[in-house]
């Protein structure tokens, strides 16, 4: 048995066998990625769709995604590359690859790479190795993550990150035993980040899940205490997935009643998908 020592799943896997991720896997004693080098989603975004609205704004970034995540959404929104098992048909590149046609889209206002799409961390080493790469060329680099990972290679990752999206998907601890995980290391990721890099919070707002007034103050009064000037963005819920059918969007009311909660104690709230 080998231990996974990235997120705090913690798993202790047989030869061959892969992580709760689904990518992470024994093989030889050593814990590896099937994705290495794997991407699965390129596109020149604008920033402000990472979601980053307060870091280089009117700037473009290259957004590249891989596969797997380490958490299980019923309602994830791009359960097509974040759940995979075996399907791993994304394009091979290098690093230097990667880095490549970072430069060459300068020329289209990019300001460097962002690791998004899926949970970027489970594929750590290739995005790791990509970002001091990018950095070494005086690029920026930007993570999209649900920070489910533990403290160790977290540290070692930060040096290099420039901007981070985190993911806050609910502040009960009964919500996330749902997404099989849990939220304390999900804080501490953002205690941890807010120091090193220029941060940004996403909720999704889920009627009937998270939705609750008193849930909301309870969460903008804690991100408060971290930083009031952290900016929170309140994502508006379409159905998705598993919640396909079953679920209608958040009602505009309820995003906008959340949004003035959130200004009692946030002075940056943000509301998304209101089109």
């Amino acid at each position: 048995m080998t231990d996974c020592r990235l997120c705090p799943h913690n798993c202790s896997l047989q030869e061959g066998e892969a992580g709760r991720c689904k990518v992470r896997r024994n093989l030889a004693g050593k814990i590896k990625s099937d994705t290495y080098g794997k991407v699965s989603v390129m596109g020149l975004d604008p920033i402000e769709k990472k979601p980053l609205k307060m870091y280089e704004s009117g700037k473009n970034i290259l957004s590249i995604g891989s596969f797997g995540c380490n958490l299980h959404c019923p309602f994830c929104q791009n359960h097509e590359i974040s759940l995979v098992c075996q399907r791993l048909n994304g394009q091979d590149y290098s690093v230097d690859e990667l880095v490549g046609l970072a430069i060459q889209m300068q020329e289209r206002n990019n300001i460097g790479i962002a690791y998004t799409y899926n949970e970027p961390l489970v594929g750590y080493e290739f995005v790791l190795d990509c970002a001091k790469k990018i950095k070494a060329v005086g690029l920026k680099n930007v993570l999209v993550s649900n920070g489910y990972i533990n403290p160790e290679p977290l540290a070692d990752m930060l040096p290099y990150i420039d901007a981070m999206n985190i993911d806050l998907k609910a502040y009960r601890e009964s919500f996330y035993e749902k997404l099989g995980g849990s939220l304390a290391p999900v804080k501490q990721t953002i205690e941890h980040a807010h120091k090193q890099c220029h941060v940004e919070i996403t909720t999704l707002i889920i009627p009937g899940e998270n939705d609750a007034a008193e849930e909301m103050e309870q969460m903008v009064k804690w991100i408060g205490r971290v930083s009031s000037e952290i900016p929170l963005h309140l994502s508006r819920f379409f159905p998705q997935y598993h919640y396909y059918g079953n679920y209608e969007p958040t009602p505009r009311e309820t995003m906008f009643r959340l949004q003035e909660i959130a200004k009692q104690y946030l002075h940056y709230v943000f509301l998304g998908n209101m089109g």
